[in-house]
């Protein structure tokens, strides 16, 4: 294809959710006369689902590839010139360019572009200390980290799994060990497991993953993993305990990959994730977009930046930026922090601010929690459900929902998602004409319980 003075490129680091959500939109808007696209993506695979190797790893998904939406060969279907196993290695802002290597081979050229999307995702925490990198210690981010653990479950013998953290990832990791038959330890250096809840809705998650047979070892801090003769991992110690491990998975969080960037000399936010503008281009670039996991965005309820890794973000980002980098106009206003995640049968959901996030933004607030069930008590099924509700002292405006229960639970956290997004107070919300039938919720639906409670709470105290 012969070159023509108009023709741009568009460079993309990073093939998964973002980058390739963007790189597809681009295309959608400009054809490959006009725009030449070339994405980088350092692993073997592309525009899958890593929120789904959990359940790949825990056997609920059988086979790997379901978790892929789009494989390098579809894109390149679409005129996308997709290199995998290609690591940029470096961004030359003032020469706008990129140099890559081959991952495989070594080699190492540089790519010029007109315009640069930077999707290079997050990595997982690892902690600094001895052992951490040693053979069967697994991150969970990539398909590959998911296959690498899977490799090493084939290959090791005893069946005694630890997990370091309590977040999404280490609650999601412990169940699906459990599945496989291990013995599970997960070590948690919070009072409760799962950190975005408050303590006391983290307990009823501790209950239920203690009623799995998950042994929960909380406020104790990992100080180093130990390991046999040959290397491998045999042991996490804390200060007064060791906890024998034939595997050991880090879910301990992630942070935003940045190295690159920051090398670059691109500005990032307290989170150490780059600052974009509402159209996702990199503040003070023109040329230059971020998106998905190594970005900070905006949290509409407290109004500062958050670092938050989730999947339905990293799209959205992608088809903003290559709606802009197409030619077209879109913007990204925000998020309110939307979360879910089960543990066996027990769902988990929160939306908005927990008490220490509107401590710490300087809101004052009334929390109130409440009981309630996921259907009319008299129908079969009906199931317990906790709800969690924090609301602005004075105002009444919805600052935060929690909620813990079965069947039916994690999806209401929809209801006071888009409460949130609206700016409604919980006297409002107690008005919301929501689906109401026995099979489906009791005639007050939990949220809106919980809504009148909060709205007691903010009339008392005008």
């Amino acid at each position: 294809m012969s070159m023509s003075a108009a023709r741009e490129r568009l460079v993309v680091i990073g093939g998964d959710a973002a980058g390739m959500s963007a790189a597809s939109q681009a295309r959608r808007l400009r054809g490959p006369d006009d725009l030449e696209i070339v994405a980088f993506e350092r692993g073997h695979f592309t525009s899958y689902s890593a929120c789904g190797i959990p359940y790949w790893v825990g056997g609920d998904v059988a086979e790997r590839d379901q978790l892929i939406a789009r494989t390098p060969e579809e894109h390149r279907a679409r005129d996308i010139d997709l290199r995998v196993r290609t690591e940029v290695t470096q961004i030359d802002v003032a020469g706008g360019r990129v140099r890559a290597r081959d991952v495989d081979s070594g080699a190492e050229s540089w790519t010029s572009y007109d315009k640069l999307v930077i999707a290079t995702g997050a990595r997982p925490i690892r902690p600094d200390m001895p052992g951490a990198d040693a053979p069967g210690v697994h991150g969970v981010q990539t398909l590959d980290d998911g296959q690498a653990l899977l490799d090493s479950l084939a290959r090791t013998r005893g069946r005694r799994a630890v997990v370091i953290g309590a977040g999404y990832i280490g609650v999601e990791m412990a169940e699906a060990l459990i599945n496989r038959d291990y013995e599970v330890t997960v070590v948690n250096r919070g009072s409760e497991p799962m950190s975005t809840l408050d303590a006391d809705m983290g307990r009823l998650v501790h209950e239920a993953m203690e009623g799995l047979g998950i042994t929960m070892v909380n406020d104790a801090a990992v100080t180093k993993i130990l390991t046999d003769g040959d290397g491998r991992v045999r042991a996490v110690a804390t200060e007064d305990a060791e906890y024998p491990a034939d595997v050991v998975v880090l879910g301990i969080g992630v942070r935003p990959e940045t190295a690159l960037a920051e090398a670059a000399g691109l500005p990032l936010g307290a989170h150490h994730g780059l600052l974009t503008d509402l159209a996702m281009r990199v503040r003070g670039h023109e040329n230059i977009w971020a998106g998905g996991d190594c970005v900070e965005v905006l949290d509409l309820v407290s109004g500062q930046e958050r670092h938050i890794a989730l999947g339905t973000h990293a799209n959205k980002h992608g088809q903003v930026i290559g709606t802009n980098a197409g030619g077209g106009y879109a913007t990204f206003p925000g998020v309110v922090g939307t979360a879910v995640s089960k543990v066996c049968d027990l769902e988990i959901a929160r939306t908005g601010l927990r008490e220490k996030d509107a401590r710490r933004v300087g809101l004052e607030f009334e929390a109130v929690t409440i009981e309630s069930t996921s259907r009319a008590g008299y129908y079969p099924g009906a199931s317990p459900m906790t709800v969690k509700m924090l609301a602005e002292r004075r105002t009444g405006r919805l600052l935060g929902v929690q909620i813990v229960g079965r069947e039916g639970a994690a999806k209401r956290v929809d209801i006071a998602a888009v409460a949130l997004t609206a700016g409604m107070t919980v006297e409002q919300m107690t008005s919301l004409d929501l689906g109401y039938a026995p099979p489906f919720s009791p005639v007050w639906d939990p949220v809106l319980v919980a809504a009148r409670k909060a709205s007691k709470a903010v009339q008392q105290h005008r």
